[in-house]
């Protein structure tokens, strides 16, 4: 029928809808905590908790308040789209997964599970990439350098060229795949083994919210070195320092940080920053999701 027809499409859009949502509320709540970690990641001062907010107490009484949320417009920009394709394609794939394996409608073994997530990860960096990178110059650089998202891309692609946009490229997508495959594995498999104990079809908000928080724990450690490698490759034209190939950064991190201190630097902050993140992203997708449902199943959507 008709309407059989259209359910597809709207599944996706649902998906890019919650995806965009979820990711824009996470992402908002832990922007002071985000650009101070990007602040210590390319600088090589030492990390530490009372450094990190002494740094957001410095920012709040010299700039005020909404200084601590400066380059949030340039992360919602880059973290909508890529929570919304992230999102979508997972679901995607999933579903092409348990087809192509004959698992349809059914729970996706581990492998799979990882793969989804990966790809899912991947798909999303690769078409929102040039937005991270314009992020990361405005949160370590003044005002005065880049006066809006616009105006970034426009000089950067003027003074550096626009292959400076894809700088620092291969460490994110090979920090992607593991940070993504794990996060959404975690998430699926705590979310699997608790409706086996439990026998409810959905745990609770709170529940999911811990899941997330884990998930988004072992993820991000996991992919933590790459996150400051591609951080640096990225500010290097405006840090002014050389870092052109992911092993030449990582031995100049390690050589003049050590490695806890340098490729791990700020890994603490995240501890607080990517579980409070992922936990609120899953779970707003989630729970928007099935909202959703319910308004389609009451015939709000019907066309």
């Amino acid at each position: 029928s008709f309407l059989s027809d259209l359910r597809p499409r709207w599944t996706v859009l649902d998906s890019l809808l919650c995806g965009a949502i979820a990711g824009a509320i996470a992402k908002t709540v832990i922007a002071p905590l985000d650009r101070t970690k990007i602040i210590f990641q390319v600088s090589s001062n030492r990390f530490s908790a009372k450094e990190a907010f002494r740094l957001i107490y410095c920012s709040y009484m010299k700039d005020g308040l909404l200084s601590l949320w400066r380059g949030n417009s340039a992360t919602m920009m880059r973290v909508m789209p890529y929570a919304a394709i992230q999102f979508c394609s997972h679901d995607q794939y999933k579903e092409l997964l348990g087809g192509y394996y004959g698992y349809q409608g059914k729970a996706l073994p581990p492998f799979q599970r990882f793969l989804a997530g990966s790809l899912a990860g991947t798909t999303a960096a690769m078409l929102t990439y040039p937005l991270d990178m314009v992020r990361a110059r405005m949160a370590v650089t003044a005002r005065e350098m880049y006066s809006n998202i616009m105006h970034v891309f426009v000089r950067i692609s003027q003074e550096e060229g626009v292959r400076t946009l894809y700088r620092g490229f291969t460490p994110t997508i090979m920090g992607v795949i593991p940070y993504a495959g794990i996060t959404f594995f975690t998430y699926e498999t705590l979310k699997k083994l608790h409706t086996e104990k439990t026998k409810r079809p959905q745990p609770y908000p709170l529940e999911r919210l811990a899941f997330g928080a884990c998930a988004g724990l072992i993820g991000q450690s996991a992919s933590y070195p790459l996150d400051v490698v591609r951080r640096r490759m990225q500010t290097a034209g405006v840090t002014g320092s050389s870092y052109a190939t992911i092993l030449g950064t990582m031995r100049g991190i390690v050589a003049q940080e050590g490695v806890m201190r340098g490729l791990y630097k700020g890994l603490s902050m995240n501890w607080i920053k990517g579980p409070i993140a992922v936990g609120i992203s899953l779970t707003t997708f989630d729970v928007t999701h099935s909202s959703l449902l319910k308004l389609h199943r009451m015939g709000y959507f019907a066309h």
